[in-house]
């Protein structure tokens, strides 16, 4: 429906931490120029935590208006509160995007129940497809498959993005639910792994750097060509993991202002990359060719 390859877009901040509109527009132009088939906006990338509501819905416009239609336009509206998301969803629907991403309800540790009826009560108050989002290490709780496939059934929650990091997990999730729900990795390092049990892609951070090569493998893998997924796999491991160095968005913000897009750092709590991590991200960058 949105593609296999979805960039969960970082938010440009200016040098006094107000939102540099204008490079979102332009940085989402550029992503889905190289590779990206949609972008997901407010994400944890786009350091939902720290914006406002005003600036997250500013956001949707000014990128919407930026991509004129050429790739997807995911809006992540989830919160820990049912009411919350409803309401952000509705404004979402109403500005024009093409879809949500709801991620399970953090800190208040719903029972899977409750997981259930607040992603139904989202489902029941908009006409827009629904990805959900399983991200239990920032969570605490973990969405199972049983859940995920009850949520499968209602009709607008289209598929998953699993960052569970589980492949066994992934491979119960795609027996158990139907053939036309659609399964994203939501780890870069773990998106060939997951695409053999299932999944369909990746909603991706590293994206962001190397989306050419991580769309090469995702279109070998489908071709058939698993010694060369494997291989891009491989040389791409190493930016997949120093890009998760510590809390993201901090190193593919460090990243792409060493390759020229000046997004500005984190908000606290999140802080500037390391003297050290920078090093590390420099080096990686350096040994596939990006400076």
């Amino acid at each position: 429906m949105f593609g296999k390859l979805l960039t969960a877009m970082v938010t440009p901040f200016n040098p006094d931490l107000s939102v540099n509109y204008d490079l979102a527009g332009k940085l989402a132009l550029h992503l889905v120029e190289n590779g990206s088939d949609g972008l997901v906006i407010h994400g944890t990338t786009g350091e939902s935590p720290t914006l406002t509501h005003e600036e997250e819905f500013e956001l949707y416009r000014v990128v919407k208006k930026a991509l004129n239609g050429k790739a997807a336009l995911i809006a992540g509206t989830g919160s820990n509160s049912t009411a919350t998301s409803i309401k952000s969803t509705k404004t979402a629907e109403e500005i024009g995007v093409d879809g949500i991403m709801i991620v399970v309800p953090y800190y208040n540790k719903p029972s899977q129940e409750g997981m259930y009826r607040h992603f139904k009560a989202v489902a029941e108050n908009t006409k827009l497809p629904i990805i959900i989002y399983n991200i239990p290490g920032r969570c605490v709780v973990n969405m199972t498959p049983e859940t995920t496939a009850r949520l499968a059934q209602i009709k607008n929650i289209v598929g998953l993005k699993d960052a569970a990091g589980n492949s066994k997990q992934t491979e119960e999730t795609r027996k158990l639910t139907p053939k036309d729900f659609i399964i994203w990795s939501g780890d870069d390092g773990l998106t060939l792994e997951f695409m053999k049990k299932g999944a369909v892609g990746v909603i991706s951070v590293a994206s962001h750097i190397v989306g050419p090569r991580i769309k090469e493998m995702i279109n070998a893998f489908d071709s058939g060509d698993l010694k060369k997924a494997e291989a891009i796999n491989q040389k791409l491991d190493e930016i997949f993991r120093v890009l998760f160095i510590t809390s993201n968005p901090t190193p593919v913000k460090a990243a792409l202002e060493m390759t020229g897009w000046k997004v500005g750092i984190p908000r606290l709590p999140l802080i500037e990359a390391t003297a050290a991590e920078k090093e590390q991200i420099k080096a990686a960058l350096g040994r596939l060719g990006l400076l």
